[in-house]
């Protein structure tokens, strides 16, 4: 069951990233797809039955992205001001920062130190015995790590205190 949802999630993420409906892209598609899902079949789900859980945490990771992407927006404004100010090598102060995380499941520290690195001005570097260690453009975005984006993964994959 795992594969055939695996298989239209992949395959709907194809369509619509590909925009192309024609028989041979839609084809490629298919062809791409089986060949990801049988190379890794349990990246979306890593049980072999679904549980109410895996609904929830996939309704949840699907929420999380449009805030993903709202912060993405702000953080590109914010490197732009940087990078276009006439003082620009005054206010860029690149640190690298560690700091201990709560999360614990390796899908959440993986998705944590992914939405860091998509997020400008912020490169997450090491992930060890529950520290990070992200390279951050300013003291400002390095202030706001982990803030509430960990809180929200934590949250997508139920490792928070309200579940």
């Amino acid at each position: 069951m795992r594969y055939i949802v695996s298989f239209i999630i992949f395959f709907l993420l194809w369509v619509i990233w590909s925009g192309k409906f024609d028989f041979f892209h839609l084809s490629l598609g298919v062809i791409s797809c089986i060949l990801v899902i049988s190379i890794s079949h349990d990246l979306l789900f890593q049980r072999s039955n679904f549980q109410k859980k895996d609904i929830t945490e996939t309704v949840r990771f699907i929420k999380y992205i449009p805030w993903l992407l709202y912060q993405i927006i702000l953080a590109n404004i914010h490197v732009a001001k940087l990078a276009l100010h006439p003082r620009m090598n005054d206010l860029i102060d690149p640190h690298i920062i560690r700091f201990k995380t709560k999360l614990r499941k390796d899908m959440s520290l993986v998705t944590f130190a992914n939405s860091i690195t998509l997020t400008p001005g912020t490169i997450t570097i090491l992930i060890r015995d529950g520290y990070y260690f992200v390279h951050a453009i300013d003291m400002k975005v390095a202030g706001d790590l982990p803030g509430e984006m960990e809180e929200r993964v934590g949250h997508v994959f139920m490792e928070d205190s309200d579940g």
